[in-house]
């Protein structure tokens, strides 16, 4: 009862409902977003509801410090919590906590390579992560072989791992950088862009879905999860 409330609000619902089943293990998954949109928030979104379920997660942040992340992972929990006045908050709090991993590094260089050894070390201290998220991903000095390491490094993992990505306008049209010759590696592609009161998530890609139209949500324009009725 405590994971239905607290993942009431998630945006997993929607991808779940209109994406056939969401992003899946074994799967690579691409977020995309003008500067200052949400990406963050987004995906933060994305992993408490994996840790709400009793998930490890690994979230390696390339444009931010580990305390910056951190913040975010408050923010939207609290909010989550106050939402659904929630009692127990602060041990299911503690609990997040420590089924969370949260690594930093420079986007520069940074690569399929150095995302496995990151999951080696969260393996060797005893805990696989079911999502892995990579947030800040450097689109323009990215090869396509390099997102073909990452969809198979899902793979081995079998788990979900999800990258974010800038793009120049808040209207995404197209995948910034190396990415877009790498269009077809990604299972789903979804895009980030603010309206008047609201973010609206849209489908890039689903899968070998060939019509993603139908997939335009409102989201909270802080939070990023569905704004509530």
């Amino acid at each position: 009862m405590r994971q239905t409330f607290l993942n009431a609000r998630s945006p997993m619902r929607v991808l779940e409902k209109g994406l056939h089943g969401g992003l899946g293990t074994g799967n690579l998954g691409l977020v995309l977003a003008g500067h200052g949109v949400g990406k963050t928030s987004f995906l933060v979104g994305v992993a408490l509801d994996h840790l709400f379920r009793g998930e490890q997660i690994l979230h390696v942040a390339l444009d931010h410090t580990v305390a910056h992340t951190r913040a975010y992972y408050d923010t939207i929990f609290e909010e989550l919590a106050s939402s659904t006045n929630l009692e127990d908050q602060a041990l299911i709090h503690a609990e997040v906590g420590r089924a969370r991993s949260i690594r930093a590094y420079p986007a520069e260089g940074f690569g399929a390579s150095k995302l496995r050894e990151a999951v080696k070390l969260e393996e060797e201290a005893g805990a696989k992560p079911g999502l892995v998220i990579v947030e800040g991903f450097d689109a323009n000095h990215t090869a396509r072989s390099e997102v073909e390491e990452l969809r198979a490094l899902a793979g081995e993992l079998n788990s979900e791992i999800w990258l974010s990505a800038a793009c120049a306008d808040e209207k995404v049209d197209a995948l910034p950088g190396g990415l877009a010759s790498a269009q077809e590696v990604f299972s789903v592609i979804l895009a980030l862009e603010p309206e008047e009161d609201f973010v609206a998530l849209r489908a890039i890609k689903d899968h070998d879905n060939p019509d993603v139209a139908a997939l335009r949500v409102a989201l909270h324009p802080k939070t990023l999860l569905l704004t509530r009725s």
